[in-house]
């Protein structure tokens, strides 16, 4: 028998057992937009499934469109292999902001944002491939979708993706400075961590001048990099 998904209150994201932290509670949050800003900001997925010879996580590039998730994947993955009629999964996008250093090994921690999504994960349609490929091309890679030519039928047959609704997920955030008592003589707070940009780095050979689809990338990353920190 189908379990009813939990359903969402205004902007607070819906509560059930599996999305409750009990571990640290307090930094649980259930609102949308932190969810959103999450999924937004990261790149990488983490997707753990339960594969022929046992559970596998695997990193995975992805995409949020209103309240779903598109993945992309191989066909000849593990994934792509058992996702055929539609595969359970557990998503983790987490972002790191800092190292926190307390008065203890056993109080210091992270600072971090992460995000999860529980749910059965369904294939796309040919049609709606097309389109989702497009939309994880578009956000890691704004504007190069123009600039190369596009994906062939047979590139298009060998991807997989697989689209999850977020119905369930969980969102815990950690900020700020050690709760621990201040020690006389012994240095504590945060190493804030950051992920940067670099310069473009050109293939051996190309002697084209960098094009927008790169310089757009870095100036959006760049922005959303800053915008999620403190």
């Amino acid at each position: 028998m189908m379990i009813p998904e939990p359903e969402a209150v205004g902007d607070q994201r819906p509560a059930s057992e599996r999305t409750t932290v009990h571990r640290y509670a307090e930094l649980q949050s259930w609102r949308r937009e932190d969810l959103y800003a999450v999924l937004d900001e990261g790149l990488v997925a983490h997707v753990g499934f339960t594969a022929r010879h046992g559970p596998v996580v695997i990193p995975m590039a992805y995409a949020r469109d209103g309240e779903h998730l598109y993945m992309h994947g191989s066909t000849g993955s593990g994934l792509g292999l058992a996702g055929g009629a539609g595969v359970d999964l557990a998503v983790t996008v987490t972002l790191l902001d800092g190292l926190v250093y307390a008065s203890s090994l056993y109080d210091s921690s992270f600072n971090y944002r992460c995000a999860m999504v529980f749910g059965t994960a369904a294939p796309v349609s040919e049609q709606e491939r097309y389109e989702a490929v497009r939309l994880i091309s578009q956000r890691l890679m704004p504007g190069r979708w123009a600039e190369v030519r596009e994906p062939t039928g047979r590139e298009l047959a060998a991807t997989k993706v697989l689209k999850l609704a977020l119905a369930q997920t969980s969102v815990k955030i950690s900020a700020g400075p050690p709760d621990t008592e201040v020690v006389a003589g012994l240095w504590t707070g945060e190493l804030p961590v950051v992920t940067r940009v670099l310069a473009p780095v050109p293939q051996p050979g190309v002697d084209a001048p960098v094009p927008p689809s790169v310089t757009s990338a870095a100036a959006i990353l760049g922005e959303v990099i800053n915008a999620g920190k403190r």
